[in-house]
């Protein structure tokens, strides 16, 4: 029988948890400290029936440092908070049954709860929100009425797209002097829903990931992250966030963030770079498949913004040799991430992570690559 790890509360000055290991046929108890190095601040696993739930924790307390808040999503969205969802926005239907759709403030407050379950002894922050795509109408006793002149009352809105993220500040990590911090969010869009017909699966999309305080870019894994998560009751999506959190191997992501700055692209291999994802989106199809290309899903406005943020960000860009780590190419890669719509932004955060690694890959063992060759 497999042995189970639970965390256990020790009573010193640091309020430190560290790992005791329970076997089952004799419930003998010794500690147990054998974390790779490269993730030795994550010491925490949980144990849950009927299955085992492995998460991870921090016990390093953040720096007292204070960061200039910038959204994790620009576009065309607008912050809101949670009180606006619930008491200023109607539900949206599905018009053949007029069943009501699981709204947008419910997908958050699940996934609250949810990280509560999963983090009992940690504090969440407050939700950022951000919306696009408002859709407008009013009530019937104003139909006559010329927009200009409805009152605030006799108007209706909800927002056809929603994206939101929940930080937990006491789970921490740092890479190249970029604080990390846990953060668990999800996006629904409407219009990627037929509310025109009798109800269905609905579609959200879901993950767990890093937040770089620097910058405010998430970085997200696809362990970490579900694009299709069809559900039909408030159960299910909760069941299903709850399956997503459990499985996320903060550590196993950590590792993959912190060999990035091991390697560097030199100025004349990373305009090669550039200059081959432009050829990229108009390379036929199957001579992709053949050639077995990463997939890269930016666009050109994206790679545009990549070209100037080399030379001008204050973060990210290059040193004074023109090198540039990959640790920063990534970066690079999630900031212009944020100029996407909602309902494209997760992938592309997911992409720029695997499209990373492939390019570490071909470092390491010197494989073909035909963004480089």
């Amino acid at each position: 029988m497999e042995n189970i790890l639970i965390p256990q509360q020790i009573p010193d000055k640091e309020n430190q948890l560290v790992l005791r290991r329970i076997n089952p046929p004799n419930n003998q108890v010794t500690l147990q400290n054998n974390f790779p190095e490269s993730s030795a601040n994550f010491i925490q696993e949980y144990s849950s029936s009927p299955g085992f739930i492995k998460q991870s924790e921090s016990i390093i307390k953040p720096e007292n440092k204070s960061y200039k808040h910038k959204p994790f999503i620009e576009a065309n969205t607008t912050e809101i908070n949670l009180p606006h969802l619930k008491q200023e926005c109607i539900i949206p239907v599905f018009s053949k049954d007029n069943e009501r759709t699981i709204a947008h403030q419910e997908f958050i407050e699940i996934t609250q709860d949810c990280i509560s379950k999963i983090f009992p002894h940690h504090s969440l922050e407050i939700p950022e929100i951000r919306v696009s795509h408002q859709i407008k109408g009013r009530i019937p006793e104003a139909i006559h009425k010329n927009a200009k002149d409805l009152l605030d009352h006799e108007k209706t809105i909800y927002y056809e797209r929603m994206a939101f993220i929940i930080r937990i500040p006491s789970i921490t990590e740092e890479i190249q002097g970029n604080p990390l911090e846990l953060t668990v969010g999800g996006v629904r869009a409407y219009n990627q829903e037929n509310l025109y017909n009798k109800k269905t699966m609905e579609k959200f999309k879901f993950f767990i990931g890093f937040q770089n305080l620097v910058c405010c870019n998430l970085c997200v894994n696809s362990d970490g992250y579900v694009e299709d998560m069809r559900v039909s009751s408030y159960q299910e999506l909760q069941n299903s966030i709850l399956q997503v959190l459990q499985k996320y191997e903060a550590e196993r992501h950590i590792f993959q963030m912190k060999q990035l700055p091991e390697y560097s692209l030199t100025e004349q291999q990373f305009a090669q770079l550039l200059g081959k994802t432009r050829l990229y989106q108009h390379l036929p199809k199957k001579e992709k498949e053949n050639l077995q290309i990463p997939e890269l899903i930016f666009n050109d406005s994206q790679f545009s913004t990549i070209a100037k943020d080399y030379y001008l960000d204050k973060s990210f860009c290059r040193d004074s040799t023109g090198n540039i780590n990959l640790w920063k190419v990534y970066n690079l890669f999630t900031q212009a991430n944020k100029s996407s719509y909602i309902d494209t932004f997760l992938e592309r955060n997911v992409n720029a992570l695997s499209f990373t690694e492939s390019i570490q890959k071909t470092m390491v063992d010197k494989s073909y690559h035909w963004f480089l060759s």
